[in-house]
Protein backbone atom coordinates (compact mmCIF):
# COMPACT_ATOMS: atom_id res chain seq x y z
CA UNK A 1 0.00 0.00 0.00
CA UNK A 2 2.89 2.31 0.90
CA UNK A 3 4.85 1.17 -2.68
CA UNK A 4 5.74 4.76 -5.10
CA UNK A 5 6.49 5.33 -8.34
CA UNK A 6 8.50 8.48 -8.93
CA UNK A 7 7.76 9.17 -5.35
CA UNK A 8 4.04 9.40 -5.54
CA UNK A 9 1.62 6.83 -4.11
CA UNK A 10 0.68 4.18 -6.25
CA UNK A 11 -2.58 4.78 -5.39
CA UNK A 12 -2.56 8.30 -7.09
CA UNK A 13 -1.21 6.42 -10.50
CA UNK A 14 -4.27 4.01 -10.21
CA UNK A 15 -6.35 6.55 -9.62
CA UNK A 16 -5.58 8.65 -12.44
CA UNK A 17 -5.31 5.77 -14.70
CA UNK A 18 -9.08 4.60 -13.98
CA UNK A 19 -10.53 8.32 -14.67
CA UNK A 20 -8.83 8.21 -17.97
CA UNK A 21 -10.51 4.93 -18.53
CA UNK A 22 -13.75 5.84 -17.38
CA UNK A 23 -13.49 9.46 -19.73
CA UNK A 24 -12.89 7.29 -22.48
CA UNK A 25 -15.28 4.31 -22.44
CA UNK A 26 -17.71 6.82 -21.10
CA UNK A 27 -17.45 9.93 -23.05
CA UNK A 28 -21.35 10.53 -22.45
CA UNK A 29 -20.55 11.55 -18.94
CA UNK A 30 -18.14 14.33 -19.90
CA UNK A 31 -22.16 15.39 -22.78
CA UNK A 32 -24.03 15.07 -19.26
CA UNK A 33 -22.05 17.41 -17.39
CA UNK A 34 -21.42 20.16 -19.80
CA UNK A 35 -25.30 20.17 -20.34
CA UNK A 36 -26.18 20.99 -17.23
CA UNK A 37 -25.07 23.92 -17.60
CA UNK A 38 -26.17 24.48 -21.60
CA UNK A 39 -29.76 26.12 -21.46
CA UNK A 40 -30.76 25.09 -25.27
CA UNK A 41 -28.88 28.16 -26.35
CA UNK A 42 -26.17 28.57 -25.04
CA UNK A 43 -24.00 28.26 -21.88
CA UNK A 44 -25.71 31.55 -19.38
CA UNK A 45 -22.78 31.28 -16.89
CA UNK A 46 -20.44 32.18 -19.48
CA UNK A 47 -19.77 35.78 -18.79
CA UNK A 48 -21.01 36.07 -15.46
CA UNK A 49 -19.66 37.94 -12.58
CA UNK A 50 -18.26 34.85 -10.53
CA UNK A 51 -17.19 33.41 -13.59
CA UNK A 52 -14.87 35.67 -15.22
CA UNK A 53 -13.50 36.11 -11.34
CA UNK A 54 -12.21 32.92 -11.46
CA UNK A 55 -11.21 32.62 -15.36
CA UNK A 56 -9.08 36.40 -15.07
CA UNK A 57 -7.50 35.65 -11.61
CA UNK A 58 -5.33 32.63 -12.39
CA UNK A 59 -2.73 34.34 -14.55
CA UNK A 60 -2.51 37.44 -11.98
CA UNK A 61 -2.14 35.02 -8.98
CA UNK A 62 0.57 32.71 -10.46
CA UNK A 63 2.82 35.93 -11.49
CA UNK A 64 2.16 37.63 -8.67
CA UNK A 65 3.53 34.42 -6.36
CA UNK A 66 6.27 33.95 -9.03
CA UNK A 67 7.22 37.29 -8.84
CA UNK A 68 6.92 37.30 -4.91
CA UNK A 69 9.45 34.23 -4.50
CA UNK A 70 11.95 35.90 -7.57
CA UNK A 71 12.11 39.02 -5.22
CA UNK A 72 12.80 37.17 -1.63
CA UNK A 73 15.06 35.03 -3.48
CA UNK A 74 17.31 38.07 -4.93
CA UNK A 75 16.69 39.94 -1.31
CA UNK A 76 18.21 36.43 0.47
CA UNK A 77 20.80 36.18 -2.13
CA UNK A 78 22.45 40.14 -2.13
CA UNK A 79 21.35 40.31 1.67
CA UNK A 80 22.54 37.27 2.92
CA UNK A 81 19.29 36.30 4.73
CA UNK A 82 16.96 33.34 4.48
CA UNK A 83 13.37 34.96 4.63
CA UNK A 84 10.85 31.84 3.98
CA UNK A 85 13.80 29.73 3.26
CA UNK A 86 13.69 30.75 -0.32
CA UNK A 87 16.86 30.14 -2.11
CA UNK A 88 17.92 28.86 -5.60
CA UNK A 89 16.59 25.42 -5.35
CA UNK A 90 13.53 26.61 -4.30
CA UNK A 91 13.50 28.83 -7.98
CA UNK A 92 14.49 25.75 -9.70
CA UNK A 93 11.55 24.12 -8.12
CA UNK A 94 9.24 26.47 -8.81
CA UNK A 95 10.37 27.35 -12.12
CA UNK A 96 9.66 23.43 -12.99
CA UNK A 97 6.11 23.27 -11.59
CA UNK A 98 5.26 26.08 -13.01
CA UNK A 99 7.07 25.89 -16.62
CA UNK A 100 6.87 21.68 -17.51
CA UNK A 101 3.49 20.71 -16.26
CA UNK A 102 1.27 23.56 -16.66
CA UNK A 103 3.10 25.11 -19.38
CA UNK A 104 4.83 22.70 -21.78
CA UNK A 105 2.81 19.49 -21.06
CA UNK A 106 -0.25 21.12 -21.06
CA UNK A 107 -0.45 24.20 -23.22
CA UNK A 108 2.06 22.99 -25.81
CA UNK A 109 2.24 19.21 -25.82
CA UNK A 110 -1.74 18.60 -25.29
CA UNK A 111 -3.81 21.68 -26.23
CA UNK A 112 -1.65 21.97 -29.41
CA UNK A 113 -1.81 19.21 -30.86
CA UNK A 114 -5.46 16.78 -29.27
CA UNK A 115 -7.51 19.58 -31.15
CA UNK A 116 -10.49 18.49 -29.21
CA UNK A 117 -13.86 20.79 -29.74
CA UNK A 118 -14.91 22.60 -26.73
CA UNK A 119 -18.30 22.11 -25.59
CA UNK A 120 -19.58 25.08 -26.82
CA UNK A 121 -18.34 24.19 -30.31
CA UNK A 122 -19.20 20.43 -30.39
CA UNK A 123 -23.02 19.91 -32.33
CA UNK A 124 -24.53 18.93 -29.12
CA UNK A 125 -24.99 22.05 -27.38
CA UNK A 126 -25.42 24.40 -31.21
CA UNK A 127 -21.90 24.31 -32.63
CA UNK A 128 -20.86 22.93 -35.18
CA UNK A 129 -17.67 20.50 -34.43
CA UNK A 130 -17.94 16.99 -34.10
CA UNK A 131 -17.83 15.96 -30.23
CA UNK A 132 -14.54 13.41 -29.41
CA UNK A 133 -13.59 11.83 -25.93
CA UNK A 134 -11.21 13.00 -23.99
CA UNK A 135 -7.43 11.11 -24.63
CA UNK A 136 -8.57 10.50 -28.14
CA UNK A 137 -6.70 12.93 -31.44
CA UNK A 138 -9.16 14.95 -32.91
CA UNK A 139 -8.71 16.87 -36.18
CA UNK A 140 -11.66 19.97 -34.94
CA UNK A 141 -9.26 22.13 -34.44
CA UNK A 142 -9.96 22.95 -30.67
CA UNK A 143 -7.98 23.81 -27.77
CA UNK A 144 -10.40 21.81 -24.86
CA UNK A 145 -7.94 19.18 -23.90
CA UNK A 146 -6.67 19.63 -21.44
CA UNK A 147 -7.75 22.82 -19.28
CA UNK A 148 -5.27 25.72 -18.92
CA UNK A 149 -6.73 27.88 -16.62
CA UNK A 150 -7.53 24.50 -14.28
CA UNK A 151 -3.35 23.53 -14.65
CA UNK A 152 -2.88 27.00 -14.43
CA UNK A 153 -5.21 27.02 -10.62
CA UNK A 154 -3.88 23.93 -9.47
CA UNK A 155 0.14 24.68 -9.72
CA UNK A 156 -0.45 26.70 -6.78
CA UNK A 157 0.20 23.42 -5.10
CA UNK A 158 3.16 24.15 -5.58
CA UNK A 159 3.96 26.95 -3.74
CA UNK A 160 1.23 25.65 -0.78
CA UNK A 161 4.05 22.12 -0.48
CA UNK A 162 6.89 25.36 1.02
CA UNK A 163 4.68 26.41 3.69
CA UNK A 164 5.99 25.27 6.68
CA UNK A 165 2.84 25.78 8.73
CA UNK A 166 -0.35 24.64 8.56
CA UNK A 167 0.61 23.08 5.39
CA UNK A 168 -2.60 21.00 5.37
CA UNK A 169 -4.77 23.89 4.69
CA UNK A 170 -2.49 25.89 2.39
CA UNK A 171 -2.73 22.61 0.16
CA UNK A 172 -6.65 22.43 0.70
CA UNK A 173 -6.88 26.25 -0.03
CA UNK A 174 -4.99 25.34 -3.48
CA UNK A 175 -6.68 22.14 -4.06
CA UNK A 176 -10.14 24.04 -3.27
CA UNK A 177 -9.17 27.12 -5.73
CA UNK A 178 -8.21 24.79 -8.64
CA UNK A 179 -11.82 23.11 -7.89
CA UNK A 180 -13.71 26.42 -8.40
CA UNK A 181 -11.98 27.51 -11.34
CA UNK A 182 -12.59 23.93 -13.03
CA UNK A 183 -16.27 24.35 -12.51
CA UNK A 184 -16.03 27.75 -13.79
CA UNK A 185 -14.68 26.72 -16.95
CA UNK A 186 -17.03 23.66 -17.43
CA UNK A 187 -19.87 25.69 -17.02
CA UNK A 188 -18.98 28.24 -19.06
CA UNK A 189 -18.54 25.62 -21.39
CA UNK A 190 -15.42 26.08 -22.29
CA UNK A 191 -13.86 22.70 -21.05
CA UNK A 192 -15.12 19.06 -20.50
CA UNK A 193 -14.89 17.67 -17.00
CA UNK A 194 -12.48 15.23 -18.24
CA UNK A 195 -10.51 18.23 -18.92
CA UNK A 196 -10.46 19.84 -16.19
CA UNK A 197 -9.95 16.55 -14.20
CA UNK A 198 -6.79 15.34 -16.57
CA UNK A 199 -5.46 18.88 -15.65
CA UNK A 200 -5.74 18.71 -12.00
CA UNK A 201 -3.96 15.12 -12.62
CA UNK A 202 -0.93 16.12 -14.78
CA UNK A 203 -0.45 19.19 -12.39
CA UNK A 204 -0.42 17.48 -8.83
CA UNK A 205 1.55 14.56 -10.28
CA UNK A 206 4.54 16.75 -11.66
CA UNK A 207 4.32 18.93 -8.86
CA UNK A 208 4.90 16.11 -6.09
CA UNK A 209 7.68 14.47 -8.72
CA UNK A 210 9.59 17.82 -8.31
CA UNK A 211 8.90 18.31 -4.85
CA UNK A 212 9.86 15.00 -3.34
CA UNK A 213 13.26 15.14 -5.64
CA UNK A 214 14.67 18.84 -4.99
CA UNK A 215 13.24 19.67 -1.70
CA UNK A 216 14.12 16.02 -0.42
CA UNK A 217 10.62 15.39 0.88
CA UNK A 218 10.65 11.47 2.01
CA UNK A 219 7.25 11.48 3.09
CA UNK A 220 4.95 13.01 0.79
CA UNK A 221 1.57 12.31 0.49
CA UNK A 222 -0.74 13.44 -2.36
Amino acid sequence: MNKKILNVPFFFWFLFIVASLIFVFFPQIDLYISGLFYDGKGFPLNGSPLEELFYYSVKPLIIGFALGSLLIFLYNFFGKKNLLDINAKVILYLILVLGLAPGLIVDSVLKENWERARPSQVAEFGGDKKFTPAFIISDQGGYSFISGHAAGAFSLLGFALLVKRRRAFWITLALTYGVFVSIARVSAGGHFLSDVVTSFFVVTLFTYIFYSWLMKEKNTHV
